[in-house]
């Protein structure tokens, strides 16, 4: 099974070099590495001669912001034409865990969608992240199953699933159908695509023996600096789908005085 890494940047640039590190140790190295720069011109030089060899592509911001899905769409048609049998899906803060190829790629069938376990590290010690320590600093994130090495859990709520760290084989790729490229900027397009995979007949599928290691970068919570993508990614899945995704973060949005919801034609909008 000819296995492909997708990973999708635009800045983090140490984060990607221990992601490619962390691909460089593991048991089963990836037969392709597609790194798809979101308009970061960085990128080529900073993979370049290193292992394992990064095929990057480039994508345009759409209106300025950063177009996720189609970033993913494009790392899956590259890898697809480059002959994959299995697509695996890193963001670009996770580092592999030396067995999460060997683990998808024992667990993958046709007709499910797979995820692995993601464990957020804390901040890293003086002279960074060691990958030997991965594994002992953080558990896997509570809010998600965490099956034991070689166990899988099926039939998942598809709700649970995340972009952080997924694989599917290359039929179910092409049976879900991509990601929808209407979204653009932060939110709620793997919310989408989770959904339309459950509608296509695709069981999300909780696979242990595939750890990532999240790194630690700062954050908001809420994510105020993208209210905006927020509500407009937010109205496109609910006209999609007939329901507002992300509700915890819009209430807390609320809260702050940043967004007012509108009960009589149930949308949320900027205060």
């Amino acid at each position: 099974m000819r296995t492909a890494v997708i990973t999708i940047a635009a800045g983090r640039h140490p984060h990607l070099l221990l992601q490619q590190d962390g691909l460089a140790r593991g048991t089963l190295t990836p037969g392709h590495y597609v790194v798809v720069s979101m308009a970061d011109p960085g990128i080529p030089a900073l993979v370049a001669d290193r292992n394992p060899a990064a095929d990057v592509i480039t994508v345009p911001l759409r209106n300025g912001r950063l177009p996720l899905a189609a970033a993913r769409n494009a790392g899956a048609a590259a890898a697809l034409a480059a002959g994959a049998d299995l697509l695996v899906f890193l963001d670009v803060d996770c580092v592999p865990g030396p067995a999460l190829l060997h683990g998808y790629a024992r667990a993958a069938r046709h007709g499910a969608l797979l995820c692995g376990t993601v464990a957020y590290l804390p901040p890293p010690p003086a002279g960074g992240y060691r990958l030997d320590d991965l594994a002992a600093m953080a558990p896997p994130h509570p809010a998600r199953p965490a099956p034991a090495d070689g166990q899988v859990i099926r039939g998942a709520d598809p709700r649970l699933f995340w972009s952080l760290s997924f694989a599917l084989t290359a039929p179910t790729w092409d049976r879900i159908g991509g990601f929808c490229e209407d979204y653009a900027g932060y939110g709620a397009e793997d919310t989408d695509y989770a959904a339309t995979a459950a509608r296509r007949g695709v069981d999300v599928w909780w696979v242990g023996g595939a750890p990532a290691y999240h790194q630690h970068h700062p954050t908001h919570n809420p994510p105020v600096q993208h209210v905006e993508d927020i509500l407009r990614n937010g109205a496109l899945y609910k006209d999609r789908w007939g329901s507002w995704p992300m509700e915890g973060w819009l209430r807390d949005f609320e809260r702050r005085g940043l967004v007012r919801y509108v009960p009589a034609t149930d949308t949320w909008c900027t205060a």
